[in-house]
């Protein structure tokens, strides 16, 4: 029995899963096709990206409320300067830079001025935001949809979407930082007792400080495949509401939000449970806008299942 219920406490989020296919299986004939499945994937690889760097800094003790908004602004300068002329790896090298610096600055706000990171990362969504607005002039910014750019987001090698490679790439490259370096050592030591970690001899500031730099980094990336996938960014609805998918993903793949634990693919798991309720949900006909309270519920669901396991 104890057993049993260590396994439970240790993989919820793989029974949930389980759960979830045999469910879907069974509500409907078109959930197990390939061409479901894969289009699954390329749907949550976007937010997936994202809530790799989450993990990080969640694990860490923060929590970043700004990516969002960061992805549309990144997202925006590629755009721009491709408009503008320039190649597209040097756009592209612009919307990276733009979602680190952003994250750098996130860091060392939260980590050398001691604020607190809600209220931190609130601020850069707002004003991520707003700037997204101005430079939009409150609309739209198109590419040009016939672009090579546009091949990121939509085309496949063989059968597998780029999207769903570059997703996996990620996953394997995060999963070793995590787990094989000193700095993914360090963020688990801060995590768990900053004070101790700071008398271990461990650089807190510099390692807060690149955790959020490396999320500014990966919502960079994942502005790359929606702007090369849409060809285009919206002021008011482009990273709407990734935060919360995002930390949601995090949450039910174990991640402790007091810091200290956490494991990649658990969040990997996180994501792919929220891609296949909205994908059942869309399947089954039901109304996308309880998308919002399905994911709202699950959040409330996993946190209490967390602090019973405590």
């Amino acid at each position: 029995m104890k057993i049993i219920k260590n396994l439970w406490k240790e993989s919820s989020y793989i029974f949930a899963l389980a759960a979830l296919v045999i469910f879907g299986a069974i509500a409907s004939d078109a959930f197990f096709t390939s061409a479901n499945i894969f289009n699954v994937l390329r749907q949550v690889s976007i937010v997936g990206i994202i809530a790799l760097g989450m993990t990080f800094v969640i694990i860490s003790g923060g929590i970043d409320l700004s990516v969002g908004s960061v992805l549309a602004v990144s997202g925006v300068i590629i755009l721009v300067s491709q408009n503008y002329g320039m190649p597209i790896p040097v756009s592209i090298l612009f919307g990276c830079l733009t979602g680190t610096v952003i994250g750098l600055i996130n860091g060392l706000v939260i980590a050398n001025a001691k604020l607190a990171p809600f209220i931190a990362t609130l601020a850069t969504m707002t004003i991520a935001r707003s700037m997204v607005i101005f430079l939009s002039d409150g609309s739209s910014i198109i590419g040009n949809a016939s672009s090579s750019y546009t091949l990121i987001g939509s085309a496949k090698i063989g059968p597998i979407p780029i999207p769903v490679i570059i997703f996996t790439a990620l996953v394997i490259l995060s999963y070793l930082l995590l787990n094989r370096t000193k700095f993914g050592r360090y963020v688990f030591a801060i995590g768990g007792n900053e004070t101790t970690a700071l008398y271990s001899g461990i650089h807190v500031a510099k390692i807060k400080t690149a955790t959020y730099a490396l999320l500014g980094l990966l919502v960079s990336i994942s502005s790359i495949i929606e702007t090369s996938r849409l060809a285009s960014i919206s002021s008011s609805s482009s990273g709407m509401y990734y935060e919360m998918d995002a930390i949601a993903a995090v949450i039910i793949g174990g991640t402790s939000l007091s810091g200290g634990k956490g494991k990649i693919f658990g969040t990997v798991v996180g994501v792919i449970i929220l891609g296949v309720i909205g994908n059942l949900m869309n399947l089954m006909n039901i109304s996308p806008y309880l998308n919002g309270a399905v994911k709202g519920s699950i959040i409330l669901i996993a946190v209490l299942i967390q602090r019973r396991g405590n």
